[in-house]
């Protein structure tokens, strides 16, 4: 995030109405709704969960137990498990 100067950006008469609520201090302006990036979108780490969430089923898929797959990905048996029902849920919708 960049500090930018209100007088460098806002017309006049905008920053005079500003200027009515809040003077010398910063404030941030965010983004509308509808141009903000999902959480982990940017990082890719959305992405790499999701992968890594389809490699668990695929190998839950092939025998592999739980306590397995805790293992491998050092997670806890309750976050295996949920990862999995997750999967079944979206294969039944």
């Amino acid at each position: 995030m960049n500090y930018k100067n209100g007088r460098d950006v806002l017309p006049p008469s905008l920053l005079r109405e500003l200027q009515k609520y809040i003077q010398g201090e910063l404030i941030y302006i965010p983004k509308p709704a509808d141009q903000r990036a999902s959480w982990g979108e940017l990082s890719g780490t959305r992405k790499m969960i999701a992968e890594r969430n389809e490699e668990i089923n695929r190998h839950y898929s092939n025998g592999w137990s739980v306590a397995e797959l805790e293992r491998k990905y050092h997670l806890s048996g309750e976050s295996i498990r949920k990862i999995i029902v997750k999967s079944r849920d979206k294969l039944i919708m």
